[in-house]
């Protein structure tokens, strides 16, 4: 059974920028490209940091009212006021940057994302070195899997290598995403692991479990443990 991965639904052409790059120059790069963030990168392709549009806007917001500088000043205040005055991506960039590798799979990525508070993740090799860029949408692809290539991996994947059923024992319907599984199988266990199984296939939205067994070897688990 395959599990997707960052390198599974990334892009590979990055518009990235380097640490002098201008102010306008960003802004019109993402007006022009239709993103909403630019990777900085060093000479050698490393990421330095990210821009993203809230960080071009903090020069906005401020327009008209210059934020003066207290005498207790909070970091992050600190880091709005200096952005709002910066010209180049080196002092707009938001440091580190959240990065994952390619090998992350799309459920870790999602959570990282969701714990960093960030709409994208910039993929680096082994050497620190950017190969893609991954957004929200992109990780949404998956459930973008057509239903056969979804039946195929339950049937394949799941019922056939992992379980090593027969084919017929377990009935695969797929719509929409959403899997019913409908059989007998041996063991309680057995059908536990076929619902979980199921669940983590790429693409799979729900699944409805109408799975029976003929001996409840859990229960068994339980009264030995006891």
């Amino acid at each position: 059974m395959k599990l997707w991965t960052v390198a599974d639904v990334m892009t590979t052409d990055v518009v990235t920028v380097n640490e002098q790059a201008p102010y306008r120059e960003i802004v019109d790069l993402l007006a022009t490209r239709q993103i909403s963030a630019v990777p900085v990168v060093d000479d050698f392709d490393r990421v330095l940091g990210v821009v993203s549009e809230a960080d071009l806007l903090h020069k906005i917001e401020t327009e008209g009212h210059p934020d003066a500088r207290r005498v207790f000043e909070g970091r992050r205040r600190r880091a709005r006021r200096t952005k709002a005055t910066a010209v180049v991506a080196r002092d707009l960039m938001t440091v580190p940057a959240v990065t994952v590798m390619p090998h992350t799979l799309i459920p870790a990525a999602a959570r990282r994302m969701d714990t960093e508070h960030v709409k994208r993740l910039p993929v680096i090799n082994d050497l620190g070195r950017l190969v893609g860029i991954v957004t929200r949408s992109d990780l949404l692809k998956v459930h973008l899997r057509p239903d056969r290539d979804i039946r195929r991996d339950v049937v394949e994947g799941v019922l056939h290598r992992v379980l090593a059923l027969r084919d017929g024992t377990v009935r695969v319907e797929v719509h929409d995403g959403v899997v019913t599984l409908v059989g007998e199988l041996d063991r309680h266990s057995a059908a536990i692991t076929a619902v979980r199984l199921t669940e983590a296939v790429a693409g799979v939205v729900a699944v409805q479990d109408r799975l029976t067994y003929l001996f409840d070897d859990n229960a068994l688990a339980i009264v030995g443990g006891a």
